[in-house]
This record gives C-alpha cells, structure tokens and sequence, in this order.
C-alpha cells in the first residue's frame, strides 16, 4: 500500500514562498505519476499542478501558473511543490497524490483529482495580506 506524508506549510505572508514536500513510500515511486491538489472548507477540491512519472512533463492550473514549480526526485522518493509570490487566495490544504503510470500517457489524467489511486492527508498553506 502507498503512503503519502506532506510536510513544509505553514504562515507566510503574501508575497512569500514555501517548499512543500511529500514523501512516497509503499511501493515503485517511478511508477506512478503525482499531483497537487488544494481545498478550502466549502469548496472542492482543486487541482494545482502534476508531473509525469520521470519528470518530464509538467502541468499548472492557470491560477499558480508562472509562480509555482512542481518537481520530483525518483531516487529519494520525493516530489515537491515550490510556491513564490503566494496570495491569501492560495489558503488551503495542500494534498499530493499519486497515480499509476503503468499505462499508455493517454490514459493518465493528470488534472482529475478522482483518477489518483493514493492521497496524503494533506499539509495547511495559509497566506496572510
């Protein structure tokens, strides 16, 4: 069974920047492609960004565009999301997730959140004005 442990929210103020880390374990990290995803209480969930199993392709949603980087490294089992020039519109809880990549690259949904097979409990991002 995959586990999935976030770490590195917390306060900052906007404008500011946090690394968030997330640890895989359980099974073949290179086998699976990882996404983040955000959600506030109220809303649904959202998706952030993703990047294909070897790290070759990334994806943004519009809103984090050009101010966050997703990234992975295969030999620590790790995936990252750096977030700079944050907003009080990023609050939120910030979970990874991992799908399996055992499959032709059309069948990966990289920014539908119920395609994941794995979630982490997630980590909480709040931005201050």
């Amino acid at each position: 069974q995959v586990q999935l442990t976030e770490s590195g929210g917390g306060l900052v103020q906007a404008g500011g920047s946090l690394r968030l880390s997330c640890s895989f374990s359980g099974r073949t990290f290179s086998n699976y492609a990882m996404g983040w995803f955000r959600q506030t209480p109220g809303k649904e969930r959202e998706f952030v960004a993703a990047i294909s199993w070897d790290g070759g392709k990334t994806f943004y949603a519009d809103s984090v565009k050009g101010r966050f980087t997703i990234s992975r490294d295969n030999a620590r089992n790790a995936v990252y999301l750096q977030m700079n020039s944050l907003r009080p519109g990023d609050t939120a809880v910030y979970s990874c997730a991992a799908q399996w990549a055992g499959v032709p690259e059309s069948a990966i949904y990289y920014y539908e959140g119920n395609r994941y097979d794995f979630w982490g409990p997630g980590t909480q991002v709040s931005v201050s004005a």
